[in-house]
């Protein structure tokens, strides 16, 4: 039986446009970051790309803010493993070290004359449009837009990579933890994110609950024609077992043969029937809750 595939993010992404070569060496550097901070990166980099599109950004801030996301992460070379890969919390030291990781990435970047132009991503995505935020507790004014953006990509894709989500059934727990995140507190005029990027990410966050949909439906579709056939298997079987003429007995097992496929037979189909009839309840249940979980975004006030 074939799976169905969706990535959890859409493909839309800087590879959407023409990269020259000196873009390609600023994408060459998370090669030196560990699989899961690369997956993290590029993760960052597809939302603020699309973020930015549903801002009405231009091309050229677009492949900016995106290369800026993509290298956001970029000090985290610079941390040791034990602190980096660390499953548990943190101790209140290593977060401090954890923090460096914005003014490591940024002095690297500040170094290199192809990577300055988007030192931005480094130092500003983990500052707070309300002051909170870190290495130097900016307010909105003195935080970038790009800065900005990174960092609800940034927030919204570390939730969702460590709750380890296959579907995006309850995704929407993440976009309320964010709402909370945009929403001012104790008499701030801001909040820590900017809402009308939160409103940008709730936007592909629908298109990608309906790509999930669309896959899954393609799905369905594949279960729905393949239990069609085995159910039109069982019937000649039935009538096979009924016949008393041999030739009424091999007319019905001739078209038994002709609608199996590679690794079923006479014995096992029927396993394969139940097999399939179970993954399409899964499915059609997983559609519910997909449908489910787009009126519930959409209802959600930022």
């Amino acid at each position: 039986m074939k799976e169905e595939t969706f990535d959890f993010y859409s493909k839309t992404s800087l590879k959407s446009y023409n990269l020259d070569a000196s873009m390609r060496y600023q994408l060459s550097m998370l090669d030196s970051l560990d699989a899961f901070t690369r997956k993290h990166c590029e993760n960052v980099a597809n939302l603020t790309c699309r973020i930015c599109e549903y801002m009405n950004a231009s091309n050229k801030f677009t492949v900016y803010c995106t290369i800026c996301a993509y290298l956001h992460d970029i000090g985290k070379l610079f941390i040791p493993p034990k602190i980096l890969q660390k499953n548990s919390a943190l101790t209140e030291d290593e977060f401090k070290i954890m923090q460096t990781h914005t003014t490591l990435g940024y002095n690297m970047c500040m170094k290199d004359l192809k990577l300055r132009p988007y030192s931005a991503g480094t130092i500003y995505h983990h500052e707070g449009l309300d002051g909170s935020g870190y290495p130097n507790g900016l307010t909105k004014k003195d935080i970038p837009l790009e800065g900005q953006i990174i960092r609800v990509a940034d927030e919204y894709d570390a939730i969702v990579s460590k709750r380890q989500y296959k579907s995006h059934v309850d995704i929407s727990d993440t976009i309320s933890m964010l709402i909370n995140d945009a929403t001012p507190s104790d008499g701030k005029k801001d909040g820590k994110i900017n809402p009308k990027i939160l409103k940008a990410l709730i936007k592909v966050v629908i298109d990608d609950i309906e790509y999930e949909k669309y896959c899954v439906k393609e799905y369905t579709e594949y279960l729905e024609e393949n239990i069609k056939r085995l159910r039109e298997i069982d019937k000649y079987a039935i009538k096979m077992n009924e016949s008393k003429k041999e030739k009424d007995k091999v007319y019905y097992e001739n078209g038994v043969n002709i609608l199996l496929e590679k690794g079923e037979s006479v014995s096992n189909y029927h396993n394969v029937l139940d097999e399939y009839e179970q993954a399409l309840l899964v499915r059609q249940n997983i559609l519910n809750k997909l449908d489910a979980e787009i009126k519930k975004i959409k209802k959600m006030k930022v």
